[in-house]
């Protein structure tokens, strides 16, 4: 039987084993079935906006700890590659670089065409079965959406359309190509819980009137409202009068109401915050058993709405976040704790996350 197993009806099921958020023998089981598995957020693709750009990226430090790399080929075609070399396991993009030719490794000066292909190799003139397609750069199924980039490192739990496919759909009419990104906005944050335990806590709205009093004087809490997707879901916040909100067009399935935000999470640890102003995106990072990083990236659509309504005052909200999942990370340890249970109104996208854990953690 699976040991996670959550009961599918939410009025009945149990929270979590309490073991997955303190055993650390449990930690890279969770980042192979739940990270690996999963769409997992490269960044904005500026940097690789002209032919011969080179970008490397390091996908979630501090867990996965993957290096890859973006390259974009004389042709224009974008790429997700490997950054290692197939030789002796050399980093081999450091910097961003434009006008590249080829991928060449500093150490012994193996070289790669930029689709990924070995094409050069001093001293092994006398190597069988030499090259093969091993030596090439590994390729991973990279999707852009939006001027933004995803992949999975292993073979994935759905494809990438079953995880944002209801976002796109619903959110057809923003031009997210236009957002500019803002970093002087844009910063991490680190702090001693569990990383699934910031999730849950971005899931539910039962808490913002006792956590968030500047963001419950923003917000029509009456009418906030959740929708489940297979792999992610929805939390439509609606704001009180006078308050920032969206100037949606006829073709919104919201028209006419005033919507502060759409808080769209995807599995298991990517969450787009869309407010007037633009996009506040923030991914959730195991660094520990109980350390998590926060990385806030900031997309700017319409300048002038900064700082109003919902998506206003993020840096006190993010704080009061984390205040609260901390004493839930040390309330975990105590004795007396085993299961909770769900409020079957507020908390059926925390549900959703512990199914989806489920799922995941028990294949294999």
């Amino acid at each position: 039987m699976n040991r996670w197993h959550i009961h599918p009806e939410v009025a009945r099921a149990e929270t979590l084993d309490k073991a997955f958020y303190l055993d650390p023998a449990l930690q890279p089981l969770q980042h192979e079935r739940l990270f690996a598995r999963s769409w997992q957020w490269l960044g904005d693709l500026t940097d690789v906006s002209e032919p011969g750009s080179l970008a490397p990226r390091q996908l979630l430090s501090g867990s996965l700890d993957e290096p890859l790399l973006l390259a974009r080929d004389a042709a224009g075609t974008l790429r997700c590659l490997s950054n290692v070399c197939t030789h002796r396991g050399n980093l081999l993009v450091q910097e961003p670089c434009r006008a590249a030719k080829q991928i060449r490794c500093g150490y012994h000066s193996r070289r790669f065409e930029l689709d990924g292909r070995m094409v050069f190799m001093p001293a092994f003139e006398g190597a069988h079965d030499f090259p093969r397609p091993c030596d090439d750069l590994p390729r991973l199924d990279l999707q852009q959406w939006g001027g933004h980039g995803y992949v999975a490192l292993e073979s994935p739990l759905a494809g990438f359309d079953a995880f944002f496919g209801p976002l796109q759909e619903r959110l057809h009419w923003l031009p997210l190509q236009d957002f500019q990104s803002d970093p002087a906005a844009s910063r991490d944050y680190e702090f001693d819980a569990h990383w699934a335990l910031y999730v849950e806590n971005y899931l539910e709205g039962l808490h913002i009137p006792f956590v968030h009093p500047g963001l419950t004087q923003t917000l029509d809490l009456a009418n906030y409202r959740y929708e489940l997707q297979d792999w992610g879901n929805l939390q439509l916040a609606t704001a009180r009068e006078g308050e920032a909100a969206f100037d949606l067009p006829p073709s919104s399935a919201e028209y006419g109401q005033r919507i502060a935000a759409y808080y769209y999470w995807v599995f298991p640890n990517l969450m787009l915050n869309f407010y007037p102003w633009g996009l506040s995106l923030n991914l959730v990072q195991p660094v520990g058993m109980a350390r998590t990083r926060v990385s806030f990236r900031s997309f700017v659509w319409k300048p002038e709405l900064r700082g109003q309504g919902a998506g206003g005052a993020l840096d006190e909200v993010e704080l009061e976040d984390e205040a609260v999942v901390m004493t839930v990370q040390r309330g975990l340890r105590s004795r007396f704790y085993k299961h909770g249970r769900y409020s079957p109104t507020r908390e059926q996208g925390v549900h959703q996350f512990h199914q989806l854990i489920a799922k995941a953690m028990g294949e294999g």
